[in-house]
């Protein structure tokens, strides 16, 4: 768990944990109030009894092969300081503090969502992980493999095998949510094991700058250290929520935390459970907010919308899109802000044409475009192709540099290469230290400039081990990788 500070002025801070409290309040001028739509109920104990078996604590173990300094490996203030603060692994030391050597365990929680054995819970309480187990509230405990996870959402799937059926809960419907809602929360805060809490949904679509596809649940449930992965309920029993982040100046809970509502977990996990990775379509812009001033100048009657700032290397949009253009609408979904566009895009199959509205020289028109499959995503299918690919035995995933990636890493005009997004614990690449935000410069001095040219490059070499050039806090240095046997 981990925790995502924004300005010293603001003096606040998000942490990646899990769980809810019961949050009680007066009601106030009752005789004022309109009705309300389902009264407190009297107790939470039958439902609490429903649903408490299926959800399980998780353990992970993994090894640090050597002393070093835990750090962030971006400039301060930088946006993806924010990335790496809320994806880091539970229980690691906080930025510049030694880590320690040997062995390091992490705890947070999860829930079964079939017979079959198939546990969710955060990416951030299993990433890097080299053991994973899962215990109930019984006592049994099994061992867990990872079956896929993003990173972008911060989920996971485990799988788990028994002898026996094992106990598990059904999805709810999150859109169904409206604020003021009651939901309850089962996890295992500070490794206390099985804690039951309660309290209402405060607000719906918070955006807390974790990630591009975030919406989250704001609840006021307590959300605390290990409770990270643990399922949020609905009256009924149902998963409408993954506890995953809270708002706090201390580190404990203030009553602001979030949830991932389910409607985004189910499409996820499925995915996860089905090829292991999940696929994202690309449009290939670079988007920036439209503000009373651009929609005043291009002649919008009101701020909405993506502005296109510019277009991306290879991209799908190339000849139907343009700097400048404001859209409006993608495949029917009105884009009233950025990540309206962002969601839609990413939910949208890759080779599939979509139909976008957008704003041109004064007036809407309707474009086409074939929307591609996400860079990084084709490298990772690429990198999983066969045994003997050295590209399958590094086990990232990259992005090209482009203008944007240089501003948020603080790089000059002229920084080329490719940008490490996701990294897989089980590959080479995390054995030799790689990390997320590394720019990937060269592969035995050949210059490496989209995810294209690296695979190619690595599959190229001819010896065991590769000499990588990448750039990290700014600074260029190598990294020798080994491919054989890694």
């Amino acid at each position: 768990m981990i925790s995502v500070e924004t300005s010293p002025r603001a003096g606040r801070r998000l942490r990646t944990i899990g769980a809810a409290t019961l949050m009680a309040g007066a009601l106030i001028a009752w005789q004022a109030a309109p009705a309300l739509a389902a009264s407190a109920p009297d107790s939470f104990s039958d439902l609490a009894k429903q649903v408490t078996p299926a959800v399980v604590n998780i353990q992970t173990t993994q090894t640090i092969q050597e002393q070093q300094e835990f750090q962030s490996p971006f400039p301060p203030g930088s946006p993806f300081e924010d990335f790496f603060r809320h994806f880091a692994p539970e229980g690691q030391n906080p930025f510049g503090q030694p880590a320690p050597q040997g062995p390091m365990t992490a705890l947070g929680s999860g829930f079964v969502i079939d017979a079959e054995g198939h546990v969710v819970t955060n990416n951030h309480v299993v990433q890097d992980a080299d053991e994973i187990q899962v215990k109930f509230g019984d006592g049994k405990e099994y061992k867990a493999t990872l079956i896929g996870a993003d990173p972008e959402t911060d989920l996971a799937l485990l799988k788990i095998e028994s002898d026996a059926d094992v106990p598990y809960v059904t999805w709810g419907d999150s859109d169904a949510l409206e604020v003021g809602d009651w939901v309850m929360a089962v996890g295992n805060p500070f490794g206390l094991g099985g804690t039951v809490t309660a309290g209402i949904v405060s607000a719906r679509g918070r955006d807390i700058q974790s990630g591009p596809y975030d919406d989250f649940i704001q609840t006021d449930a307590a959300i605390n250290r290990g409770n990270s992965g643990g399922p949020m309920f609905d009256m009924s029993g149902r998963v409408v929520g993954i506890n995953t982040a809270i708002y706090s100046p201390s580190g404990g809970s203030v009553g602001i935390g979030f949830a991932i509502p389910a409607a985004l977990a189910q499409d996820v996990v499925s995915q996860l459970m089905q090829d292991g990775s999940v696929e994202r379509g690309w449009l290939g812009v670079r988007i920036q907010p439209v503000t009373p001033e651009i929609a005043n100048a291009v002649g919008l009657g009101e701020p909405e919308g993506a502005l296109v700032a510019g277009l991306l290397a290879d991209s799908p949009a190339e000849g139907a899109l343009k700097q400048g253009d404001v859209i409006l609408d993608f495949a029917g979904t009105p884009v009233r802000e950025l990540r309206d566009l962002t969601r839609a895009v990413a939910s949208f199959e890759a080779g599939g044409r979509a139909e976008i509205t957008i704003w041109r020289d004064g007036s809407r028109q309707d474009v086409s475009v074939t929307i591609g499959e996400r860079p990084g995503q084709q490298v990772a299918e690429a990198m999983q192709g066969g045994e003997a690919s050295a590209a399958a035995m590094l086990g990232i995933e990259v992005v090209p540099l482009d203008e944007q990636l240089r501003a948020q890493l603080q790089l000059g005009d002229d920084a080329a290469g490719v940008v490490v997004t996701g990294i897989d614990p089980r590959g080479s690449a995390a054995k030799y230290g790689i990390e997320r935000g590394d720019v990937i410069r060269s592969v035995d001095g050949k210059e490496v400039n989209s995810p294209r040219e690296l695979v190619d490059a690595l599959d190229r070499s001819d010896g065991d081990a590769v000499l990588l050039l990448i750039i990290r806090n700014g600074d260029d240095h190598y990294v020798g990788v080994e491919l054989k046997g890694a």
